[in-house]
């Protein structure tokens, strides 16, 4: 654990951006339509930058990222032009035009005498023969990794018009040994698997991870045969603190906005509610009061409501209600049973786990409860969490042989394994890392 929070102190070192000098920008001829999903992904090519080894490794990781947005179609290096490309030049157009690229992504990396990197890239449009985007990282070392996500989130931002996922990290339960006696370790990763470390050491086992939304904390739910504890952790610095001693069952924690408070649900006295505690003072306020079963709450990005599921119809449906408590009406009217809800980073859409029968889905809809759409289907989908873009949804898939990372964008179009092949489930998505 100490060597991840060292990496962590290092990655927390500024990477420094400034545009590239020496050819015009152009405004965007090719445009990726992001609601059309893998209809039509853009044939890009991304030719090995120049410079030492580790040029070699940033086109494979940024190549990996593009291509598995669904959105992109990073083009074999075997078909490309003999000789490579000077960053400062213009490319030769006409044999990037015969392998059909429409998308060209070349670069330079130097290193100077202590290892510390510069690497300069530019984006062209082929066919219009025009530089898109132009860009200079610096960088130590150590976050080389973290300069190919950024490349990749500028490229993807600037032919699809929406921010990029890519420079971000996957916080979940990694799930291990015998189904009647299962390990699960709070669990941090890079969003494409890399740099994957236990937070826990798997003594207790942990439930309902979720970033702060400077993705520096954690909270989540710790489970040990005396009971139940709401955890809040410093993923930089180690330090760990419990939300709070109650008598019964506490559980499904998550973030406001402004990291600020933490809601929560809470047994008492045989009844389930919604709490919210303010960390700065440690004052609880109860949300609900129904007798009904009420948890999951998840804050809308301006912090003024929450969305949670509760069986007060008589099964699990999905209510808003104000961030104060009251008010609280219900948005879900299909059928079967809705639990898990989490607003989209954008505000647009509240993610859910529906289950229909002996089917589990991915669906989402609008705050209002219109527009419901499945995005999945199978034996157990549950448990989503957004990307930060909005875009990109990650959750637990379990088709009989133990729950892994799957991967789904909100068109339903683009469905595929998070890349971590070992067991696990619970998945939070952070937000753009600093």
């Amino acid at each position: 654990m100490r060597s991840w929070f060292s990496m962590l102190a290092a990655a927390a070192l500024a990477l420094m951006a400034a545009p590239l000098t020496g050819a015009g920008v152009a405004r965007a001829d090719i445009v990726v339509n992001v609601d059309q999903g893998a209809t039509q992904p853009l044939p890009i090519a991304i030719p090995v930058f120049n410079g030492p080894p580790v040029a070699g490794q940033l086109q494979q990781v940024i190549s990996a990222d593009l291509a598995r947005s669904g959105l992109f179609r990073p083009l074999d290096p075997a078909t490309f032009p003999a000789g490579g490309e000077d960053v400062n030049a213009r490319p030769a157009f006409d044999a990037w035009k015969a392998i059909s690229a429409q998308g060209l992504l070349t670069g330079q990396v130097t290193a100077d005498s202590d290892g510390h990197l510069t690497v300069n890239f530019r984006l062209w449009d082929v066919y219009a023969g025009e530089q898109l985007l132009g860009l200079q990282f610096s960088s130590t070392p150590a976050n080389w990794r973290r300069v190919a996500h950024k490349i990749a989130d500028a490229v993807y931002e600037k032919l699809t018009g929406q921010a990029g996922y890519f420079d971000t990290r996957v916080v979940f339960a990694a799930e291990s040994g015998p189904r009647g006696r299962r390990i699960r370790r709070l669990e941090i990763m890079d969003q494409d698997g890399a740099n994957p470390s236990y937070l826990t050491d798997g003594s207790y086992q942990v439930f309902f991870p979720h970033f702060s939304s400077n993705s520096q904390e954690v909270t989540y739910m710790a489970l040990r045969p005396t009971g139940s504890t709401v955890y809040i952790l410093n993923i930089e610095t180690g330090r760990q603190e419990a939300l709070g001693r109650f008598p019964g069952m506490v559980f499904a924690p998550r973030f406001s906005p402004d990291g600020g408070r933490v809601a929560f649900s809470a047994e008492k006295a045989g009844n389930t509610d919604i709490y919210v505690m303010n960390l700065a003072s440690h004052a609880t306020s109860r949300l609900t009061t129904d007798p009904a079963i009420d948890t999951s709450p998840s804050f809308s990005p301006d912090g003024g409501q929450i969305v949670f599921n509760s069986d007060r119809g008589g099964a699990p449906e999905l209510y808003v209600m104000g961030a104060e408590g009251g008010g609280a009406h219900r948005i879900s009217f299909g059928s079967g049973r809705y639990t898990t809800p989490v607003w989209s980073p954008d505000g647009k859409l509240i993610a859910f786990t529906k289950q229909e029968g002996s089917q589990f889905h991915i669906g989402v809809m609008k705050p209002d409860g219109s527009d419901e759409r499945l995005l999945t289907t199978s034996y157990l989908d549950e448990g989503p969490t957004w990307a930060p873009n909005s875009r990109v949804l990650m959750f637990a898939r379990d088709t009989g042989a133990g729950s892994h990372l799957w991967m789904v964008d909100v068109s339903g179009k683009l469905l595929q394994p998070a890349p971590y092949v070992l067991g696990a489930s619970d998945p939070a998505w952070s937000a753009l890392l600093p």
